[in-house]
């Protein structure tokens, strides 16, 4: 039987907030967005490993507060005008990952973040890890990077990796049998990233066999075997 090719059915991500799985592992990081605007001299950083929803988080905060994004991984087409920036509300995403070369260099990090507090404006940083531990090479930025408040995200529990799954199905246009759900929840990494790649090693096995997506599939596919646990 010849194999059937789909057309991609992915959805576009959605970063409303009611799209987000509230836990106790990211309740410090909703509080303190929550906040907004009356963080400490109007600056505050989330912190969390890859996929813990540090980006969802900040780009709903974006849309809320008409923040400026600047995309630090990635390196800037121009220089940032800073007087432009002045007042208004700025995300810094992965900013523990500025790009080599790019336009978001030391110095103006450090006036970003005096800026901060001054005329209404604000500053949301993310990061992989704390600040104290960003690299920098100028001394006075240092000081400010580890004066920085912080709001951590811990490793997602059940109940945030439950929501990712069901929200990784669901662009995709896939319905798993339920009994799928507790089954991966017991064996996949504490990962969001991880669950997404569970969900898209499925995904293209159930549309290569032309099987549903099952307790068994998933078994077969991402080698858990079975070892007789429900």
């Amino acid at each position: 039987m010849s194999r059937q090719f789909r057309l991609p059915l992915h959805s576009p991500p959605s970063f409303a907030r009611e799209h987000f799985a509230a836990s106790p592992t990211n309740a410090q990081a909703l509080e303190a967005l929550d906040a907004w605007p009356r963080w400490v001299d109007g600056r505050l950083a989330v912190v969390g490993t890859a996929g813990a929803g540090k980006t969802h988080l900040a780009r709903d905060w974006a849309l809320k507060s008409g923040a400026v994004v600047v995309e630090a991984a990635n390196p800037l087409e121009k220089p940032l005008d800073l007087p432009a920036l002045r007042g208004r509300a700025v995300l810094i995403d992965d900013a523990d990952r500025r790009a080599q070369g790019g336009h978001l260099d030391d110095e103006t990090l450090f006036h970003l973040i005096n800026m901060a507090g001054v005329d209404g404006g604000t500053l949301l940083l993310t990061g992989r890890s704390a600040p104290v531990a960003w690299d920098c090479a100028v001394a006075d930025l240092r000081s400010r990077l580890n004066a920085l408040p912080v709001a951590v995200i811990d490793e997602p529990d059940d109940i945030v990796l439950e929501a990712v799954l069901r929200r990784a199905f669901a662009e995709r246009a896939m319905t798993p049998a339920e009994e799928v759900y507790p089954y991966l929840l017991r064996r996949i990494p504490r990962s969001s990233l991880e669950a997404i790649a569970a969900v898209d090693l499925l995904d293209e096995a159930a549309a290569a066999q032309g099987r549903a997506i099952t307790r068994l599939l998933a078994g077969e596919v991402l080698a858990f075997g079975e070892d007789g646990e429900d």
